[in-house]
Formats: C-alpha cells, sequence, structure tokens
C-alpha cells in the first residue's frame, strides 16, 4: 500500500509517516494542497490521507478535482470538526471515509486496510504466483505453505514483481512503487534489497534478472 499524508501540521504529518513505514506502509508526505496535486500527479496513490483545512488549496478542493479527475486512491479526510453535517460534507466532496481529530493511531491504520481493500475495482488483494502467495492487506507471505518472514521493503519488492504478472521491473521501477518519494535515485538499496528477498524465497530461484530490463519473476 502507498500512502501520501496531506496535513499542514508537519509534526503530526511527520509521526503519521513514520508510524505508517513502522506498519510496512510507503508513505510520502505533502504540506498543502498544491504539493499534494503535484504528487499525486506523479505518482499512483492507493490512499491519501488529507487534512481539510489546508493552506493553498483547501482540503475539499484538492479532494473535490482528484475524484472529479478520475484519480484512483481512496481518501480518508481529517478534520478538527467531527459533527454529523461536517461528516456528510466531506463524504459529499467524495471522500470515501472520515476520521475527527483527535484520533487513535490504530483506528487510522485500521481505516486504511479497510480502503485499500476496497481498493480500484478489479485490484486483487490477495497475489498468487509460482506457487507463492501474497496477502497484501495482511501482508503475509508463503512459499508452498511455507511463511516467509521478509520485511516491509521485501514484501513491497515481492508484491510489485506478483502484480507484474512476468513483466520485467527496472530498479528504478521498484524504487518508485515501493520506496518514498524523497528516496535517492542512485541508491544501492533496490539491488540488496532483491538479493535479500532471493535468499529467503529459497531454492529454486525464482526473481529472475533479465539484462537491459530488471527483475521479473
Amino acid at each position: 500500500m502507498r500512502v501520501l499524508v496531506v496535513e499542514d501540521e508537519e509534526d503530526l504529518a511527520e509521526m503519521i509517516a513514520d508510524g505508517l513505514r513502522s506498519s510496512g506502509i510507503v508513505a510520502d508526505v505533502a504540506f498543502d494542497g498544491g504539493r499534494a496535486m503535484e504528487m499525486a500527479a506523479a505518482a499512483d496513490y492507493d490512499v491519501l490521507v488529507l487534512d481539510r483545512d489546508l493552506p493553498g488549496i483547501h482540503g475539499d478542493a484538492v479532494c473535490r478535482m482528484l475524484t472529479t479527475n478520475g484519480y484512483p486512491a481512496r481518501i480518508l479526510m481529517l478534520t478538527a470538526a467531527g459533527s454529523l453535517a461536517d461528516l456528510v460534507d466531506g463524504l459529499g466532496k467524495g471522500a470515501d471515509d472520515y476520521l475527527a481529530k483527535p484520533f487513535s493511531y490504530v483506528e487510522l491504520v485500521a481505516r486504511l486496510q479497510a480502503l485499500a481493500r476496497r481498493g480500484p475495482s478489479g485490484t486483487p488483494t490477495v497475489l498468487e504466483r509460482h506457487g507463492l502467495r501474497l496477502d497484501t492487506v495482511r501482508r503475509i507471505a508463503e512459499r508452498d505453505g511455507r511463511l516467509l518472514r521478509l520485511t516491509p521493503k521485501e514484501l513491497g519488492v515481492l508484491e510489485a514483481l506478483m502484480s507484474a504478472d512476468g513483466s520485467p521491473l527496472r530498479a528504478a521501477d521498484l524504487l518508485e512503487i515501493v520506496w518514498d518519494y524523497d528516496t535517492d535515485p542512485e541508491s544501492t538499496t533496490v539491488k540488496v534489497t532483491v538479493h535479500q528477498l532471493r535468499r529467503k524465497l529459497g531454492p529454486p530461484p525464482l526473481i529472475e534478472t533479465v539484462p537491459g530490463f530488471g527483475y521479473r519473476l
């Protein structure tokens, strides 16, 4: 799951993002509506955690523009106002869910997982290929019934390769899909993570290096 946290309270935004990352979720941060629109245009997010009261472009306007343009991400709207009228108004702007501040982090993650399960139509939550089975919501991977103890990034790489359905993915593709927006593009982290993932998957090898094209499962 890839999440964009849009919140003008920078400490709160970073705290939410850090918590999501510790749960194996790729999380990026924007502090105003304009930046959120730029980042949404540059990456495919599964869910936006969107504060209503943003500087620049208001959260309501961000929500309305994204949904009007058919952006596929689910939107969880945050607000300091928690009345029924606010809930109805927020959902009327195109949000998929609504959470009033202050909120429980556990509840936030549960709502994000529920939104991810709904996902765009036709998006599977369980992937299966070559004896591998990956539950993308519960973040559990198995090979031939054997539980794989994978790190969040290893799970992310595995999900990306399985979702590609046999097509090769470049290291740059994996970096964009699995890592955060500001990760150094010159980093060797993809190569290291693929190496570790191959070792944990065990024999016979499943991840192939395709010269000039990247990695394929």
